[in-house]
């Protein structure tokens, strides 16, 4: 028993039962859980097992389960409690929360329903893979802005949509303010735009591509224009530097030969007044 003591535990506060119900469905829950479910649905008129959807009018009247009540006496007397569920499975901040938990912490929602207009955690979404009437609601990733996906005119899914008017219509619509408009379904624009966006993307990239290629080709450019301007410049001032160089050693060759004039004409001087000098001595 303590295996399948997860059978004994109400779908809507994920704790053993207490005060069990059963309903029409088969479905069991606890009185008080299943009371406040319902006490949502009075405007509509119209109950449903939070499981698999199923829709009760008028209201059911809820008698206790007698024999499902003492089995879970006896699961208590045993000390055995439903496991709570792991913390990260909580809705925090910025986490879309089950609809159907209750309690003051709700569990984190997994997915959203597009025809129940309800958003599901793990434990209260099976009904949508079980039952088979739920299986065809159509499920999206948990959202909180569901009643955008909503016609504000009609109740009714945005799954239209009209190309006449730009934007997202239902059903209704097109037999009323948007008849004779051009329309396709909403999953085949997604499509088209989908398309569109990736033709848009490939032409920026290929742009992108040849701008790169155009700035690698002018970098290359500049590159080869330094290169000629260093090699112009060489052959420009290389000859006007090596003329220069040729001057200064002519100029230095010619100082030599002064200096070397000058010392002969000392030389010279020198051998004309020796003889004088000697006979005046």
């Amino acid at each position: 028993m303590a295996e399948n003591q997860e059978l004994f535990c109400c779908s809507i506060c994920l704790d053993l039962l207490m005060d069990p119900v059963t309903t029409a469905c088969g479905h069991s829950y606890c009185m008080g859980c299943i009371k406040e479910s319902w006490d949502q649905d009075v405007l509509k008129g119209v109950y449903s097992c939070p499981q698999c959807r199923e829709t009760f009018t008028p209201r059911p009247v809820l008698k206790r389960n007698t024999v499902l009540a003492e089995v879970v006496k006896k699961l208590k007397k045993t000390g055995l409690q439903a496991a709570p569920p792991p913390a990260q499975c909580f809705a925090g901040p910025g986490d879309v929360a089950c609809d159907f938990c209750t309690g003051t912490r709700k569990q984190k929602a997994l997915m959203s329903c597009l025809a129940c207009l309800a958003s599901y955690c793990e434990t209260h979404l099976q009904s949508h893979y079980e039952s088979p009437a739920l299986k065809k609601h159509k499920l999206v990733k948990a959202t909180a802005q569901l009643q955008e996906k909503i016609c504000s005119h009609h109740d009714k899914l945005l799954e239209v949509y009209c190309r006449t008017d730009q934007q997202c219509i239902c059903y209704l619509c097109t037999m009323d303010e948007h008849k004779g408009h051009h329309t396709v379904s909403a999953a085949a624009e997604r499509t088209e735009k989908q398309r569109q966006l990736g033709m848009s993307q490939q032409k920026v990239q290929q742009r992108f591509q040849e701008r790169e290629k155009e700035l690698k080709e002018l970098r290359q450019a500049v590159k080869s224009f330094k290169v000629s301007i260093v090699d112009q410049r060489r052959h420009i001032i290389l000859p006007v530097s090596s003329n220069e160089r040729e001057r200064l050693r002519e100029r230095e060759r010619e100082r030599e030969r002064e200096r070397e004039r000058e010392r002969e004409n000392l030389l010279q001087s020198h051998y004309v007044w020796t003889p004088f000098r000697e006979l005046t001595a």
